[in-house]
């Protein structure tokens, strides 16, 4: 069973209906016992980092991820969900995150060139960054997904598993052991999203 976390932030039920397209056991929920007992777990969130931070401080489950993540279940954080897992972001201020991926969430325009629209909206390839990663083994190189995001994760270079062009390369997704995030929306690129659900289903 996969416990998708309701900390009010997120494209809860999208997600959801994704794992149900796989054939896959997934509950969105806020109850500390039912996300213990889970297999896997997946940090959604979309708007802003500091309200997100808050409300998983607030609602302790930053540090039940923290936990849960320390005892090797396999977590994915998608879009800002992805963001929270590094160190700190810099978005309007200097704002803490759950730090189980070292490195920093940046502004994408102090990365791509003037002109570039943002936020960076549309699909975009992957290009896999070294060995092909098991998260993307029933992908090829350069199929596309679905972003939504001004924001991107740097500094991560060990943790970086796939990159997507956008005026420069920027982190499309990252692993670190049990702990993985995606920058993209999985459950909004069609079957290629579906793929890499199913992947981690199976991690």
């Amino acid at each position: 069973m996969i416990a998708i976390i309701d900390y009010g932030v997120g494209n809860l039920f999208s997600l959801k209906s994704s794992f149900a397209a796989i054939g896959a056991e997934a509950v969105v929920t806020a109850d500390p016992a039912l996300i213990r007992a889970a297999d896997r777990i997946i940090l959604p969130g979309v708007g802003a980092f500091a309200d997100a931070a808050a409300k998983l401080r607030d609602t302790g489950m930053g540090d039940l991820v923290r936990e849960q993540a320390a005892a090797g279940k396999p977590i994915m954080g998608i879009c800002l969900g992805m963001q929270l897992l590094f160190d700190t972001s810099y978005e309007y201020g200097e704002h803490r995150g759950l730090s189980l991926i070292p490195g920093c969430v940046r502004p994408i325009a102090d990365a791509i060139p003037a002109g570039y629209k943002i936020p960076h909206i549309g699909w975009n390839a992957l290009r896999f960054s070294g060995d092909k990663h098991p998260l993307f083994r029933y992908l090829s190189e350069g199929d596309c997904v679905y972003f939504v995001h001004s924001y991107y994760a740097t500094g991560c270079d060990g943790a970086v598993i796939a990159t997507a062009e956008y005026g420069a390369p920027l982190t499309a997704a990252v692993a670190r052991g049990n702990v993985y995030g995606c920058q993209f929306h999985p459950e909004k690129s069609g079957t290629v999203g579906l793929s890499i659900l199913k992947a981690f289903c199976e991690l």
